[in-house]
């Protein structure tokens, strides 16, 4: 197992468990139910190679008695199991009725724990994961849920755009360049992301919205390239629209000038 005793040493308080993979199921005692769980606002998680990641898991919990709080909540890839989020057992539930309440758990992920998540490549972990609890009521009822909420963890990703020249004169062609880099975490790296479709998008000066001009699929180390005939002054940018395992990237928009 690479650096696990290494990691455990280092990481403090934290630690990662291998939690196993169960089909959804419930039990426990007495009326008590959650109701919804809402993960990160309804967003994906973004996760890249250095910017500590903290995200809410609310839990919007049912019980006649009222609602004590929670008791234990993880959260782990739906496929294999492992995770690196983690949960330092604070939580705080907002009342919404005698009977209702929404209780918020903060995740929190270090890329510098990533690479102790999985034994083979930490990469895999990202994807589709899925949220347990437990919680109880203030008469005493629990209630132990699995797979209460689904959500993507996904790896940030780097893209830029590049024109040469900055101005020429209308008809003539233009290179548009660029390059996309998904994080790897294994070595907390951006590396060139291959074989992936790319959308170029131009907005015409003075114009609100851009449009899409055409795809390109992403080369070697990543690169973008393309060439464009100039019809007007105007800001072009790439578009990636991410996949399952990597987030959705917009690139800075680059002034394209008339002479």
């Amino acid at each position: 197992m690479r650096g696990r005793k290494a990691w455990a040493a280092a990481g403090g308080a934290a630690a990662l468990v291998l939690t196993a993979t169960t089909g959804a199921h419930a039990e426990g005692r007495g009326d008590i139910r959650v109701v919804k769980t809402v993960v990160n606002r309804g967003g994906n998680v973004i996760v890249g190679t250095s910017k500590t990641i903290r995200y809410p898991i609310d839990i919007t919990v049912r019980d006649n008695s009222g609602v004590k709080g929670l008791t234990h909540v993880s959260t782990f890839n739906r496929a294999n199991a492992y995770s690196f989020a983690t949960w330092n057992g604070d939580s705080s539930c907002a009342r919404r009725s005698a009977t209702t309440s929404v209780c918020r758990a903060t995740m929190t992920i270090d890329p510098r724990w990533i690479a102790d998540s999985d034994d083979i490549d930490t990469n895999r972990v990202a994807g589709v994961w899925q949220v347990d609890a437990t919680v109880r009521a203030k008469d005493g009822d629990y209630w132990i849920s699995d797979r209460i909420a689904e959500y993507k963890v996904k790896r940030a990703v780097q893209l830029t755009t590049v024109i040469a020249p900055k101005a020429v004169a209308k008809g003539a062609k233009v290179s548009v360049g660029g390059k996309l880099a998904r994080a790897d975490w294994e070595d907390l790296k951006y590396h060139g992301f291959t074989g992936q479709r790319v959308r170029l998008q131009f907005k015409k000066k003075g114009a609100a919205h851009y449009s899409t001009v055409r795809t390109v699929t992403s080369g070697s180390a990543g690169k973008l390239t393309t060439k464009v005939t100039v019809t007007s002054a105007g800001s072009w940018r790439w578009y990636f629209p991410g996949t399952t395992t990597t987030s959705l990237k917009v690139s800075a928009g680059d002034t394209l000038g008339l002479k």
